[in-house]
């Protein structure tokens, strides 16, 4: 029986895992949230794993007392975290939702665990200090982001060093095809309106704005060392063609499917096999059309400031994440409006100097001082 640990398992990610878990007989050891005491403690019940872990330190006595019958290990914290990321499992898999997830990687890394990932601030702000380190400990590393796992299936197979280009597919998210003009008064609800996929209320306005792809485009430079000039971005409205690799011949080679988070996380959990998935098939028929257009990169400038953090390198991916991830949570709280995101990202390439990234004490400097700047700037 293969076993797991998990932490962001309440989040959209998370509970789709944990479905991928019940039908293929894999085995939780452990289970960590932010806060959702409540649906953590129906999961404990459910699969009974031998630790648990809440984030929210002052949550820990009410987990503990809900927990009391179980004899489940109950944990708080970053420390807690990091002890259920250093559990002896075949996966470690990271769902988390911001620089939370980081340390936790880092440090199943350093225990010789390999990875299921989609926590994306693991690999934008800190790329280079993880993939060394996996390097270093002969960890794989398992994407989940549909974009990522297309492209980790298309290199099956295939020499890395003939690929020619990645090619990363977006959504075009809600405003597709809007100028700047046009989004002046967006609301948060609008912006939640995410035309092809159900996820949390952060990655979908990063969706949005497009963040998400610009994410995205930082961790495919880390996850298949490749350069960013050898990186496309291009808009399927459909959600069908996930993304794609072209090779030095020319040859292109892509992986469709439904627009379904339960496909990439299965191959993750199951890599290399691939078993019945609970998804409807394809049916080309169906969407008859499959469209492709460029992305804007003037209208959705957070798309923009991340291309040209990784150009640049040093702290400025991790400064760019740490600016839209406070940004973002100002948005939903009605305080800031919806191209003030975009704003904020590209003005802090210009605000900040360029800064070495040689340890985790260096990535949580900059990304301190970019919350900070954001607070400063509202």
């Amino acid at each position: 029986m293969k076993t797991i640990s998990l932490i962001g398992s309440t989040g959209s990610i998370g509970t789709q895992t944990l479905q991928v878990c019940k039908k293929h007989n894999i085995k939780v050891r452990a289970l960590a949230v932010k806060k959702n005491t409540g649906l953590l403690e129906a999961q404990a019940r459910e699969f009974l794993p031998e630790v648990v872990c809440i984030y929210e330190e002052s949550l820990y006595k009410e987990l503990r007392d809900r927990l009391s019958d179980t004899g489940i290990k109950v944990l708080c914290g970053m420390e807690g975290l990091c002890e259920i990321a250093s559990l002896d499992t075949d996966l470690f898999v990271n769902s988390a939702v911001g620089m939370v997830g980081l340390l936790p990687t880092l440090t199943a890394i350093e225990h010789g665990r390999d990875i299921a990932l989609a926590n994306k601030e693991t690999l934008v702000a800190g790329g280079h200090l993880v993939m060394s380190a996996a390097e270093r400990k002969n960890v794989r590393i398992y994407p989940i982001d549909s974009e990522h796992s297309a492209i980790f299936q298309c290199l099956q197979g295939n020499k890395r060093e003939q690929v020619r280009k990645l090619i990363l597919t977006a959504s075009g998210g809600p405003f597709f095809g809007k100028k700047k003009h046009e989004l002046e008064n967006v609301t948060p609800e609008q912006a939640l309106a995410h035309p092809n996929w159900s996820m949390g209320k952060k990655i979908t306005i990063d969706s949005a704005t497009l963040m998400n792809k610009g994410l995205e485009f930082i961790e495919a430079r880390w996850l298949f060392g490749i350069d960013p000039e050898n990186i496309e971005i291009i808009v399927n409205r459909e959600s069908v063609l996930h993304s794609a690799v072209e090779f030095d011949d020319f040859s292109v080679i892509g992986q469709m499917g439904v627009p379904d988070m339960k496909i990439p996380i299965q191959y993750a959990l199951l890599y290399p096999e691939r078993l019945d998935c609970d998804v409807k098939p394809l049916s080309f028929t169906d969407y008859g059309t499959l469209t492709f257009a460029k992305p804007d990169l003037e209208t959705f400038e957070c798309l923009s400031g991340c291309i040209e953090a990784i150009r640049r390198g040093g702290a400025y991916p991790c400064i760019v994440n740490a600016v839209n991830e406070e940004a973002v949570g100002l948005f939903l709280d009605g305080k800031i409006p919806f191209l003030k995101i975009g704003e904020l990202v590209l003005e802090s390439l210009k605000a900040f100097p360029m800064l070495p990234v040689e340890s985790y004490e260096d990535i949580k400097k900059a990304d301190s001082a970019a919350r900070e700047y954001v607070r400063e700037n509202i």
